[in-house]
């Protein structure tokens, strides 16, 4: 936690990134940019179909349609917070040296797009209404 806290300093000033270690490879370096807004597409997409959801399912009951929602646009803060802090300790990995973080965020988003796609499913197939 305390290294996520000190990366969060680099969200804003990326040149301090250069006083680290050497420069990498820019192939790699701007793979690593990639992989960022690749990111950052998914939390739009997150965000788009929590707003879609809330706009164009009014025949839902409020707390399906809120739930619904609100869970993608959780899933979408939390991949564009996440997208630039794995782009700085990226970044930093590879200026040091040192093998990439690994990270259970994939896994646990993957589960929160699968749990939120199931209810959709069941309330397609059950058909609730308001």
């Amino acid at each position: 936690m305390r290294e996520s806290l000190r990366n969060v300093r680099f969200w804003f000033a990326p040149d301090r990134i250069r006083d680290e270690g050497a420069t990498p490879d820019y192939r790699f370096s701007l793979a690593n940019e990639r992989t960022f807004l690749a990111w950052v597409r998914t939390a739009l997409a997150l965000i788009g179909g929590g707003f879609a959801v809330d706009q164009f399912l009014p025949h839902l009951r409020w707390a399906w349609r809120a739930g619904l929602a609100l869970a993608l646009l959780a899933a979408g803060v939390l991949c564009a917070v996440r997208a630039v802090n794995h782009w700085v300790r990226c970044e930093r990995a590879m200026r040091r040296g040192e093998d990439l973080p690994t990270s259970r965020f994939p896994a646990l988003l993957s589960l929160v797009v699968a749990v939120v796609a199931f209810a959709m499913v069941v309330v397609v197939v059950l058909g609730r209404g308001g």
